[in-house]
C-alpha cells in the first residue's frame, strides 16, 4: 500500500511537471494557412470562391437531364420557373462534396393537396436520367398535410425534418445544404455513406444525416447498384398538375 501510494504520487508529480514545462508555442499550428474567402454582403449572397449556377440571367450552367441538350426551363425577372414539358434539368458540372445555397418559391395561387402541391426536388447528386439520385424534397408544407418523410426539408423517404419552418405560398424559401458525397471502394462497396446537413429558412432540419442509398419511391434504399463518382446537381420537374414553382440565387462551394 505504501509503495503504491509513493508510485502514484510520483506519477502525478511528473505529470504536473510535464504540463508545467510545456511552452505555448508547442501547441500552436501555423500552416497550412486557410485561403481568404470574401463573404457575400448577406448570408444569401455568393462568397468569392463560389460557383454561381444561376445569377438570374440565363441557364448556361444547366442542361436537360434526359438528353444533355441546353436547359429549356423558363427564365424571366431573375428567376427560373419549372417547365414540366421538358423534364428535369441538371448542372453541366459534376461535384463531390459541397456547400449549396438555393432559393425556391411555390406560387401564391397554388392548388392541390399533399404531394400534388408545388412538388419538385433537389437531387444533391444526380446519378442517372429521370429521378435517380439523392433527393431533398421541395414542396408546399405550409398547412399542407402529407407523409412526414416526404414534406419540405425531408431527404425523401429517408429523413423526417427536425422542424417545419416553411413559409406561405408566394414567399421565397431558402435551403442551405452541406453535402458529403458517398465514397466507394474499388470493388464497389461503400467506404463512407453520403451525409447531408440542411438548413431550411435558417432552421436546422437535417443534422448530418447518413443516407442509406439513393432515393427510392418504392422500397428500401441501398448502395448496391449505386457506385458513382462526381455527379451533377439536378432540379426536378415533377409530374403533378399544380402550378410550377420557381428557383433563384443558386450557388455552390466545392469542399
Amino acid at each position: 500500500m505504501k509503495l503504491t501510494f509513493i508510485l502514484t504520487a510520483l506519477l502525478a508529480g511528473s505529470t504536473v511537471m510535464a504540463f508545467a514545462q510545456t511552452k505555448p508555442e508547442e501547441t500552436e499550428t501555423w500552416e497550412p494557412i486557410p485561403k481568404v474567402v470574401t463573404p457575400g454582403a448577406t448570408f444569401k449572397d455568393a462568397p468569392s470562391d463560389a460557383i454561381v449556377l444561376f445569377d438570374g440571367k440565363n441557364l448556361d450552367e444547366w442542361v436537360q437531364n434526359n438528353d444533355g441538350s441546353p436547359a429549356k426551363w423558363d427564365v424571366a425577372d431573375g428567376i427560373i420557373t419549372v417547365n414540366k414539358k421538358y423534364g428535369n434539368i441538371e448542372t453541366k458540372r459534376k461535384f463531390n462534396s459541397y456547400q449549396l445555397h438555393i432559393e425556391w418559391r411555390v406560387p401564391a395561387n397554388i392548388t392541390g393537396t399533399g404531394q400534388a402541391r408545388g412538388n419538385s426536388g433537389i437531387f444533391l447528386a444526380s446519378i442517372g436520367k429521370g429521378d435517380a439520385g439523392y433527393e431533398l424534397q421541395v414542396l408546399d408544407s405550409y398547412e399542407n398535410k402529407t407523409y412526414v418523410n416526404g414534406m419540405a426539408g425531408s431527404l425523401y423517404k429517408q429523413a423526417i425534418p427536425l422542424a417545419n419552418p416553411g413559409r406561405k405560398p408566394g414567399e421565397w424559401q431558402t435551403y442551405d445544404v452541406i453535402w458529403n458525397a458517398p465514397v466507394f471502394n474499388e470493388d464497389g462497396s461503400v467506404k463512407t455513406p453520403a451525409h447531408a446537413t440542411v438548413f431550411f429558412n435558417g432552421v436546422l432540419v437535417e443534422n448530418n444525416f447518413e443516407l442509406r442509398g439513393p432515393t427510392l419511391y418504392i422500397g428500401t434504399p441501398s448502395y448496391k447498384t449505386a457506385t458513382h463518382g462526381p455527379s451533377p446537381i439536378k432540379l426536378q420537374a415533377h409530374g403533378d398538375k399544380s402550378e410550377p414553382l420557381s428557383y433563384r440565387n443558386i450557388w455552390v462551394r466545392e469542399l
